[in-house]
């Protein structure tokens, strides 16, 4: 069996001598492992970096086994977002999510599609941070935890739709949080509009709202923890909104 796609380097693992165990992620064959020999050699070494679109062969004798893989370069995302601190600190946190959230060799290609376009844009611009948070919360819903966040889930309500339970994924209206206000996960605006490159404080929000929910259901059910670098992106993300607000308020 052999296969022959665009990927995207989700995590290289040193592997005997110079040798790498790669993972990838494809539109058709979704989350792929396999040896690369040599990848983590000189003339390889840069190919596997979490992030890069490559053009990927798999190839085993059996459809059940590790298999090989070999890649050509194609978008050095990797290497684009090194002198972004934040950019590769999402870049890091977005490949290692699909790599241990998503199911191996299970075809999601609509978060494929996304999360290729994500990691594209990365460089440019740090409005990819929302589209992160947008691309996690489409991840849920792909798993089969899906935020509802269409209505209140108290009155129906579709305006200033604010929070989110925490419980149950449902959004809440603002003039229905009551006491209960300070229990609930802010709903930052950016997950309603794509369009919205989002605030700091919204990123911050909308990590603490993606997270608890793949804390909780998409890695809780496989009993596995957020990765590392999840959980770095939002310490990030929260030491440079903090920083915002507090020279906000000494204005």
């Amino acid at each position: 069996m052999d296969w022959d796609a665009p990927a995207i380097v989700l995590d290289a693992r040193a592997y005997g001598e110079g040798g790498a165990i790669a993972t990838v992620f494809t539109e058709a064959n979704g989350v792929f492992r396999g040896l690369a020999r040599g990848g983590f050699s000189r003339a390889q070494s840069a190919i596997w970096q979490p992030g890069n679109l490559v053009r990927a062969r798999w190839m085993a004798r059996l459809e059940e086994q590790l298999g090989v893989l070999s890649a050509e370069l194609v978008h050095p995302a990797a290497a684009l977002v090194m002198g972004n601190g934040l950019a590769l600190a999402a870049l890091a946190a977005s490949c290692a999510v699909a790599a241990d959230a998503l199911p191996e060799r299970a075809p999601h290609p609509a978060l494929f599609r996304h999360l290729a376009a994500l990691v594209a844009a990365l460089a440019d611009s740090t409005a990819g941070i929302a589209d992160l948070i947008r691309w996690e919360a489409a991840l849920l819903g792909d798993l089969g935890f899906g935020l509802d966040l269409a209505a209140c889930a108290l009155t129906g309500a579709t305006e200033e739709l604010a929070f989110v339970s925490p419980r149950t994924g449902r959004a809440v209206a603002r003039a229905a949080a009551g006491v209960w206000e300070s229990r609930l996960l802010r709903l930052p605006p950016l997950l309603s509009d794509p369009e919205d490159p989002g605030t700091p404080a919204d990123w911050r929000d909308g990590l603490r709202l993606t997270g608890h929910f793949l804390a909780r259901d998409a890695f809780g059910q496989r009993h596995r923890g957020v990765p590392q670098a999840r959980l770095m992106l939002y310490d990030r993300v929260a030491a440079l909104a903090a920083a915002e607000e507090s020279l906000a308020n000494a204005r």
